[in-house]
């Protein structure tokens, strides 16, 4: 996978650094679940981390977290969707003291290769400021 992310958001700064790395993700529950294990570098660091995505098949919704293994902790859960190829989730968490939406966007969708970008709102959802921006692309193991 490879990773551009903002260093510093919400701050109006436009310094990115780039990632390199793996994410390896496992099937569970014939499908309706995933475990992804994430382990990238770059020149700001190291980043492990571990997504757990699970899906509710009488709402058609995803649910997910993700945990760092700099604190261990899972994350606020994201909900969302896909439709048309796309998939957009959402939650609210506090970033710098201060109440965010956070937005995940999943596209590109193709059987071998896919992106993620997320962003921030401190504004209620008015503007975003996009602060991730992965690109998966699938390696036989």
């Amino acid at each position: 996978m490879h990773v551009s992310r903002l260093l510093h958001p919400l701050t109006g700064s436009k310094t990115w650094v780039v990632y390199t790395g793996t994410h390896v993700v496992t099937r569970v529950w014939n499908g309706r679940a995933n475990l992804g294990a994430l382990e990238i570098d770059g020149p700001a660091g190291h980043i492990e981390g571990l997504s757990l995505r699970l899906y509710n098949p009488a709402s058609h919704q995803w649910n997910f977290g993700f945990a760092q293994s700099s604190d261990g902790t899972l994350g606020q859960p994201m909900a969302g969707e896909f439709k048309n190829g796309r998939g957009e989730f959402f939650d609210q968490e506090s970033f710098a003291g201060k109440a965010i939406f956070v937005r995940s966007v999943t596209s590109n969708l193709t059987p071998v290769s896919y992106r993620d970008v997320y962003a921030f709102s401190s504004d209620g959802g008015k503007t975003w400021e996009e602060n991730w921006i992965a690109t998966f692309v699938l390696v036989k193991r």
